[in-house]
């Protein structure tokens, strides 16, 4: 069995948590192939090494000091160094980074180096060999991966029986320059390699146990999600859910690989099983009719009101070009006989809000233009809920029942997500509610 093996900056963040990292791989022999992403907070007032590392380029770019943030970086490394007793020399480490940055301050050459050097002194730790990500992870001029070259870059390196760290979150353009992913790219490279490597299952390795049914910060100790499909995920994700790199999911389903979402700090909890089917999943894990319930606030519903706009040929694909035209994306177009409502990110619009709606008025010859503010939209995810008779009644009818007022519905026709939108003052209850009845 091969498992790639992921641990997030949390799994990092100082010398106790290298200790568990070892204590996970020394007690799985499938888990040869790991990638660690930079070290995280230890604390709230603690700082991430890569907003240091954003944060000192900015610096060095206005000619501001950043010998305090340095000071800060270099502390943590070396605490961690000092208390496991490794050897890597961090001093000559960091002065090739500042004779590095002083000759060109490249901010994706820095940042990347949170994750250089965590990834040496795991490697190190581990005794596991070290394999820089630029040498294997090849970018397109289009900054997609050149999933050809990076294979046989990898094939090269893999030909050993120890295991070996990468760092993840970087790679290399053809040049050889250092180029960075966008932010948790470390879940792309652990799915690479899953997919390069046919890896049995790939591990995603973080600070909670698994993905939970919705946001702990609006329901006290929410359940945790035993098993989700792809597809669930994707929802979940888009809607807000903060799981996994959204990029991160592609490689792996194209080999229908399994993910497994566990928690660093408490590694016998089985966490959560993310599959490519429904009969994977359910095999062994029959489902709530609810999977998960995700959301986000900071919507607006523009609603153009003209008689007979349905039989109107056109009318609709006129109104979704007067928004493409400003560049704006679209949540949802939910319509009627007589109108024509688009859901949109407020901090999106707002800047040619006016010059929208006049083009609405003017150039569709609108009766009215109506702007509903302050929305926000529910996902309420399920695989289940296609084969559940009433589902959609019973959300209804439950928030309903505490007086809350649905302003938007939208649903495909697989049947596997049902988006609410309702009042951003009512959207915690919202979620509370539908909670209560369905998984509590």
């Amino acid at each position: 069995m091969v498992k790639i093996v992921k641990f997030g900056g949390s799994s990092v963040a100082n010398a106790e948590q290298f200790k568990k990292v070892k204590g996970i791989v020394d007690a799985d022999s499938a888990r040869k192939y790991i990638v660690t992403s930079a070290c995280g907070k230890e604390s709230k007032e603690d700082y991430k090494i890569t907003d240091l590392l954003y944060i000192a380029h900015t610096h060095i770019k206005y000619k501001v000091s950043v010998d305090d943030i340095f000071d800060m970086i270099e502390k943590k490394y070396h605490s961690i160094k000092d208390s496991l007793g490794i050897k890597i020399d961090l001093d000559a480490e960091f002065k090739k980074i500042k004779e590095d940055i002083e000759y060109d301050n490249d901010v994706d050459y820095l940042v990347s180096r949170g994750e250089y050097l965590t990834a040496r002194m795991l490697a190190e730790y581990l005794n596991a060999e070290f394999v820089d990500a630029k040498d294997i992870f090849k970018f397109n001029y289009d900054l997609s991966i050149n999933m050809e070259k990076t294979n046989e870059a990898l094939q090269k390196v893999i030909k050993t029986d120890k295991k070996i760290v990468f760092p993840g979150f970087y790679g290399s353009m053809a040049d050889g320059k250092i180029k960075v992913m966008s932010r948790g790219g470390s879940d792309i490279t652990g799915s690479i390699l899953a997919n390069l490597l046919n890896a049995d299952i790939y591990e995603n390795w973080t600070d909670v146990s698994g993905i939970l049914v919705c946001d702990p910060r609006i329901v006290n100790d929410p359940h945790r999600i035993r098993a989700i499909t792809y597809n669930e995920l994707r929802e979940m994700s888009y809607m807000g859910a903060n799981v996994l790199h959204e990029d991160a999911v592609f490689p792996v389903v194209e080999k229908k690989i399994p993910i497994n979402i566990k928690n660093t700090n408490s590694p016998d909890n089985p966490g959560t099983m993310i599959m490519f089917s429904c009969e994977e999943v359910d095999k062994e894990n029959p489902p709530y009719p609810i999977t998960g319930i995700t959301g986000k606030k900071g919507f607006m519903v523009i609603t153009c009101i003209k008689n007979h706009s349905a039989s109107e040929v056109g009318f609709l694909r006129r109104v979704l070009s007067i928004f493409e035209k400003f560049n704006i994306s679209i949540e949802s177009v939910p319509t009627s006989i007589d109108s024509v409502s688009v859901v949109v990110e407020s901090n999106k619009v707002k800047k040619v809000l006016y010059e929208i709606l006049a083009e609405l008025k003017d150039n569709l010859k609108c009766d009215d233009v109506h702007v509903y503010e302050n929305l926000a939209l529910i996902a309420v995810v399920g695989r289940a809920m296609a084969n559940k008779r009433g589902m959609s009644g019973q959300i209804f009818a439950e928030l309903g029942a505490n007086d809350i007022n649905i302003k938007t519905i939208s649903q495909g026709s697989d049947e596997i997500c049902i988006v609410l939108g309702v009042d951003g003052s009512e959207f915690e209850k919202a979620i509370q509610c539908i909670y209560k009845k369905f998984i509590d």
